[in-house]
């Protein structure tokens, strides 16, 4: 009976009571929720437990230990937000559209508006202390918290958390704050769930720099399929547990410490379809030390940019606007005819909008250019072009090319109207990321080597310099064959499958510029590279690209990505899968074969380069074959190269524009070695975009 032997079952003196577990949850409802939740869970674990022996009443009992705040961000008012002028500060709600009456496109409805807020006395949220912490923090990226949050609500927050970089997503104020109550002691240990974008370069810094004050990450997951709770959509997270270094041995979980600083890090190794959706994965364990990129083995995270790459990789152009896109038949619309009179403009330094990309010195900038983005280099093109009024006012490009300009102020500008940014706002008629950098790197180049920043294959192919690359491109600046060949070789590719970390659902490697290509060592004589290996290299990279494209064009359904999945098929086992029929077909009109034996004379031929013969390189990921040694050499390389730069011996990749003085003496030797332009500097990096 309900109600009897109250005195044994009074939770006030259970050694485990829901009152012993606290919450932090911003929304009301669901902090209620929680709180009976947890009753639910104590009183099922109680009565099989215990069995049929009587629970005290009241059976619930009203803690408050799930309070109702938002968990980062504490402030004292919240006052609506307005001008100078007195006017309410508002912003469009992202989700409320019209239709233009002039091109019948859905746009921002300018009416649809919510307030903005200001948040006085705003300040870190304080937590109770806690043995545990455990969390499940919105997945809110650094780029739409302010569409999400608001941005008084933004500013506010990195106003009270200047140690979280501003370029980090939101749930790393949760791993910051867990971070500073471990080294206060008011915690023991915590665990996050976060996407699995936490290994990225940004929000790695949050890791890196908690790492070097005594925290340690004693188990980890780095990516692991998951379904967002808010969205319902399918996404990749990351599980990380932390700790103080100092309580080492302490404490046993799962085996995760041996009492040796042995952490525990569990990698997805396979994943199957469920029946009912979910994925069914198989886990690998490895014990060691967990980097901050949630990796064991060579501390790649501790890799130094080189002043030697420097100033030649970007993304491309971000639109900020689809209006900018034209088919070739919009095009030749919209620009003027031949013979048309138009207004003469000055005209422009290389660089500067429109003078980048020309083969000929003479020929006339173009306002409407050729465009691909990611798709169009692992697809197929799409055959689009681009309208670029970098360099021009709006003055300018409404003279010279008014059918332009009002397909801009149609298409373009009513999108921009309703942005947070005001050099959005205000300049709309060009791209919201022009890339001006960028520009002067591209400058008088006839081409350059362009690779999609997430893809399932790492590839590197020669663009010509009059295609503007999509913000989904990254543009290395160079028009140098054994860049290529090097950039190509499975070398580089391990290097960049470990360090750039890994987006979105199909979980495609990312290729971040800062982390995968400045820090990469590239081989130079010191390391073994020889006139010869290096024209080899240039020769086979140059052969490489061509076969691609050449087969492409000759079948219109093959793409890079099918060509690489075949590929991958021909380095696997025999019996790992059964080829389907359209395997075969994407083998034979691709002619793979010939492309696996190019690139495996690539790979030794680079292995060669930087004096490592005696190791082989697997297709995979890092730990295949000798691929956990090349990183280590690698890394080994990068600090070897980095100390050398401290003395003013620096490696130029492209000394001719990096640093012309370097350059001068040895120009017609360029295309065999650098070891002519080791020239010891004192101010590092000097370029002529000053």
């Amino acid at each position: 009976d309900l109600g009897q032997a109250q005195s044994l079952l009074g939770l006030e003196g259970e050694t485990v009571t829901p009152q012993q577990l606290l919450g932090i949850e911003i929304n009301d409802r669901a902090a209620a929720l929680a709180e009976l939740v947890l009753w639910i869970g104590y009183l099922q674990w109680h009565l099989r437990t215990r069995g049929n022996k009587a629970v005290a009443e009241p059976v619930i009992h009203d803690y408050g230990n799930i309070e109702c705040r938002d968990a980062v961000l504490a402030w004292d008012e919240a006052d609506l937000a307005y001008d100078h002028d007195g006017k309410l500060l508002s912003r469009w709600d992202g989700k409320t559209f019209k239709t233009h009456a002039a091109t019948g496109a859905q746009v921002p409805d300018e009416n649809a508006l919510v307030p903005q807020w200001k948040y006085l006395g705003a300040r870190k949220a304080t937590w109770p202390a806690a043995t545990f912490i455990v969390g499940n923090p919105p997945f809110i990226g650094a780029s739409t918290m302010r569409a999400a949050l608001g941005d008084g609500y933004v500013a506010a927050l990195r106003k009270s958390w200047p140690e979280v970089p501003e370029s980090a997503d939101f749930v790393m104020h949760w791993w910051q704050n867990a971070c500073d109550m471990l080294r206060t002691g008011s915690t023991r240990r915590f665990g996050f769930i976060t996407t699995n974008s936490i290994r990225q370069t940004f929000n790695r810094r949050v890791l890196e720099r908690n790492l070097l004050a005594g925290v340690v990450i004693d188990f980890a997951i780095p990516d692991h399929p998951w379904v967002d709770s808010a969205q319902g959509a399918a996404v990749r997270i990351a599980m990380t547990v932390g700790r103080r270094e100092s309580d080492v041995g302490m404490m046993n979980c799962n085996d995760a410490i041996d009492g040796s600083n042995r952490a525990l890090l569990l990698r997805v190794t396979r994943e199957t379809p469920g029946e009912h959706g979910e994925s069914k994965v198989e886990l690998t364990p490895r014990k060691g030390w967990i980097n901050a990129d949630l990796t064991i083995g060579a501390n790649i995270s501790n890799a130094h940019a080189l002043q030697s790459n420097e100033n030649l990789s970007n993304r491309g152009v971000q639109l900020f606007g689809a209006g900018f896109i034209v088919t070739p038949d919009e095009a030749a619309r919209l620009l003027p005819h031949p013979q048309s009179a138009v207004p003469e403009l000055l005209p422009l330094p290389p660089g500067e909008g429109g003078g980048e990309g020309q083969h000929e010195k003479h020929s006339p900038p173009s306002v409407i250019r050729d465009y691909r983005n990611g798709r169009d280099l692992t697809d197929r093109p799409r055959g689009v072009q681009v309208i670029d009024a970098f360099g021009l006012s709006a003055e300018q490009l409404r003279s010279r090319y008014p059918a332009i300009y009002q397909w801009l102020l149609d298409r373009v500008k009513p999108e921009r109207d309703q942005n947070n940014r005001t050099s959005y706002r205000d300049n709309w008629w060009i791209h919201g990321e022009p890339r001006r950098t960028m520009r002067k790197q591209l400058a008088n180049l006839p081409r350059y080597i362009a690779t999609v920043e997430t893809a399932k294959h790492r590839t590197f192919q020669f663009l010509d310099a009059a295609i503007l690359p999509d913000n989904m491109l990254i543009a290395i600046a160079s028009d140098d064959a054994f860049l290529l060949g090097v950039l190509s070789s499975q070398v580089h590719v391990v290097w960049a499958l470990a360090v750039g970390g890994r987006l979105g659902v199909g979980n495609d490697p990312r290729y971040n510029k800062s982390r995968c290509f400045e820090t990469f060592p590239f081989p130079d004589t010191d390391t073994g590279l020889s006139s010869d290996l290096r024209q080899r290299i240039a020769t086979l990279a140059e052969q490489i690209d061509a076969h691609r494209k050449r087969q492409q064009a000759a079948h219109a359904s093959l793409t890079l990505t099918g060509i690489y999945n075949v590929l991958a098929l021909l380095r696997e086992p025999t019996d790992s899968r059964a080829w389907t029929a359209k395997d075969k077909a994407i083998h034979e009109h691709g002619l793979v074969g010939v492309l696996r034996e190019l690139h495996d004379e690539l790979d030794a031929a680079v292995l060669q380069a930087y004096g490592w013969a005696d190791l082989t390189t697997g297709p995979g990921e890092p730990q295949a074959s000798d691929s956990a040694e090349v990183l280590s050499r690698l890394v080994a390389l990068n600090a070897q190269r980095a100390a050398e730069e401290k003395t003013g011996l620096i490696r130029w990749l492209r000394p001719n524009f990096q640093h012309p003085a370097a350059a001068a003496p040895s120009q017609a030797t360029q295309s065999l070695s650098n070891q002519e332009l080791l020239t010891p500097v004192v101010s590092g990096l000097q370029t002529d975009l000053a």
